[in-house]
């Protein structure tokens, strides 16, 4: 049996799951608020251009409105000044877009401090318990912050939303051997992150290294700390700096194991 016939198998006999890590898209879709002197992110929204009517008795669709980076989005090197010049979200190898994942909790310790800040040492007690980070892989932050996805104002909770300290920041992007960061948060950086040095430093040095950024995630309390196989799907927009994604992860269950 080939290795997609095999694929397919286990599958369709539930011993690999898919697990969605997709944040459902709406006008209720938290978004990322900037200083007034900055230019803003559109908000999703959406204008029917016919739902079974006059305009078009038989189709229902919608022409619909959003930034590259609304609700669960693909960070691509060309988003920061850092990678300016770099991969935008077209120019990304699909390769770059399936890889392995490693996901770090500490959620108990972001429920305790909204502001808590992932650091190496952190991560380097993870590795210390199961591995190395994978090549060509992807770290899912895991913080419980998609609890708070239904509620816009709590999600945002005023910048105040857990994130990743500069130097490990730094160290994950020019150090270790991962193609990108994914987050549970509104984007990758800690919501007080523009105060820090650099500001946004996970922006600032993983775009500058060429890698990537998944924000927006959900469901990561589903996934074991490593196993995984991350699908990242955002659309080629050519010239864009991001893109929406579909998010899935592909799971042993215990019993195919």
């Amino acid at each position: 049996m080939s290795v997609l016939a095999t694929l397919l198998t286990a599958l369709r006999g539930g011993t690999v799951q898919v697990v969605d890590l997709t944040a459902p898209l709406s006008e209720r879709t938290p978004i990322i608020c900037l200083p007034p002197e900055r230019g803003q992110p559109w908000p999703f929204s959406r204008e029917v251009i016919s739902n079974f009517d006059e305009p078009g008795p038989t189709v229902y669709w919608n022409n619909i409105r959003l930034s590259e980076h609304t609700g669960t989005h693909f960070d691509a090197p060309a988003h920061w000044l850092s990678g300016r010049g770099g991969q935008d979200v077209a120019q990304v190898a699909p390769t770059r877009l399936i890889g392995p994942a490693a996901v770090i909790d500490m959620s108990a310790e972001a429920e305790k401090d909204p502001d808590f800040l992932l650091r190496r040492e952190h991560v380097e007690a993870w590795t210390a318990a199961h591995g190395a980070l994978p090549e060509g892989g992807w770290l899912l932050y895991r913080t419980g912050w998609d609890a708070r996805a239904d509620d816009p104002e709590r999600f945002i909770n005023d910048r105040h939303t857990p994130g990743v300290a500069p130097d490990c920041a730094r160290w994950l992007a020019e150090e270790t051997p991962l193609a990108g960061f994914g987050v549970e948060t509104v984007g990758t950086d800690a919501g007080l992150a523009g105060d820090f040095e650099p500001p946004y430093p996970c922006h600032w040095y993983l775009h500058g290294a060429g890698k990537y950024g998944l924000t927006q995630l959900q469901n990561l309390a589903l996934l074991p700390p490593t196993g995984a196989l991350l699908v990242a799907s955002p659309l080629p927009i050519v010239g864009g700096s991001g893109s929406p994604a579909r998010v899935l992860a592909l799971v042993e269950s215990r019993e195919g194991a």
